[in-house]
């Protein structure tokens, strides 16, 4: 599941970032999708923590990213979740 590290996107992404990004993809790894949103959520707050701010780009790839290799109903899943929980992004998003 480490193909996204190759994603063209990701080579203009702040370090610091990335480590999170990293983090977050290991934490999510075999979870099914309304699994996601605590671990998304933790990952924006802990970079909150640090000062760093993800734009809604950057929560966008890493959104695709954790849906990279899950079927079409955890994809949807996913979204779902994002879509409820969005409110609550939106307030750590630069």
């Amino acid at each position: 599941m480490n193909e996204w590290m190759n994603n063209p996107a990701l080579k203009d992404i702040d370090p610091a970032k990335l480590e999170l990004i990293q983090m977050a993809a290991a934490r999510t790894k075999g979870k099914a999708g309304r699994d996601l949103a605590p671990v998304m959520l933790a990952l924006i707050t802990s970079a909150n923590r640090q000062g760093i701010r993800f734009s809604s780009d950057e929560v966008s790839l890493i959104l695709d990213i954790l849906k990279e290799g899950r079927s079409k109903e955890e994809q949807e899943q996913i979204d779902r979740t994002i879509r409820m929980t969005s409110s609550i992004f939106q307030k750590h998003m630069s």
